[in-house]
């Protein structure tokens, strides 16, 4: 089954007080690359992270994008910083002797003053808070699979179309080869009659004939051509990601394309291989997309 590079997808999970949101947006990307935006309570699981959304997305550029939701059980709480609020009440003591000012020096003054109260993750046990982040991953994934799946779809239909354009392409191409020789062969034979009448040597231009007809022989392109489109096709039917093998191939039928190309002196053959290669690069493109 073909499966886009590109996608989106949305995945919540609540489990024992904990609840996480997990966004995951993938683009096309030559291998499989995951930048992962958590909470610093995470850092640790990130491998855990990689390997889970690795073990499905096999390519592509992932962005994850992870939020810790409210619940009953919080991210931090605030604590008091003893020695901040010792020094604190120093340099209270300290002013008052010094300017033999009298004064209380009340709690909630205190608690106001920089860096008393501070907020402190709360410990959290590794093993819990992957029981619920490792669902919500998965809830996401199968979100961006569906979407995947479904462009993939549309991208295979689009590709089976255009190889059965390349497949009536070759045929026509094949034709229009075969009539080439005739055609110089004829042209030559005007000239060796041409040359008979000033005394020409009719055994010259008939090798001018099998070298010209040697050289525009496309018949090797066009089996290798045949082959490539085979296993194109075939490699669409297959379940595992096969994005690099078509990509591969689309290079090889460039190749072979332009080969044609170089050895075409007819106009009209040419005209064909150009067409030929012009639904070639829509294929490339494409192909470009694909896990």
């Amino acid at each position: 089954m073909i499966k886009s590079m590109t996608g989106y997808g949305r995945g919540q999970a609540q489990v024992d007080g904990l609840s996480f949101s997990v966004e995951i947006k993938s683009v096309n990307h030559r291998y499989g690359d995951v930048n992962i935006k958590s909470p610093r309570l995470l850092a640790s699981l990130e491998g855990e992270i990689k390997k889970q959304v690795l073990a499905i997305l096999k390519r592509g550029k992932i962005d994850l994008f992870i939020s810790q939701e409210h619940t009953s059980q919080l991210a931090n709480k605030p604590v008091v910083d003893e020695l901040v609020a010792k020094a604190y009440l120093e340099a209270f003591r300290n002013l008052q002797e010094m300017s033999g000012l009298s004064g209380d020096i009340s709690l909630e003054f205190l608690a106001a003053q920089k860096d008393v109260l501070v907020l402190q993750d709360v410990e959290v046990a590794r093993d819990d808070l992957w029981s619920c982040l490792s669902l919500a991953i998965n809830h996401a994934l199968i979100s961006i699979q569906e979407m995947r799946q479904k462009e993939g779809a549309a991208t295979q239909i689009d590709m089976e179309n255009r190889l059965t354009l390349l497949t009536q392409s070759i045929v026509v191409i094949e034709q229009s080869a075969a009539l080439v020789p005739l055609e110089w062969q004829q042209k030559l034979q005007e000239r060796l009659s041409r040359l008979q009448e000033n005394g020409g040597d009719p055994q010259r231009v008939a090798q001018e004939i099998a070298i010209f007809a040697d050289r525009c022989d496309i018949s090797e392109e066009i089996t290798r051509i045949n082959s490539h489109l085979g296993q194109f096709y075939d490699l669409l039917q297959q379940q595992e990601p096969v994005g690099r093998q078509l990509d591969f191939l689309v290079q090889e039928l460039n190749r072979e394309a332009n080969t044609m190309g170089s050895k075409s002196n007819d106009a009209t053959l040419t005209r064909h291989v150009v067409a030929l290669k012009a639904e070639l690069e829509k294929i490339r493109e494409q192909v470009q997309n694909i896990e």
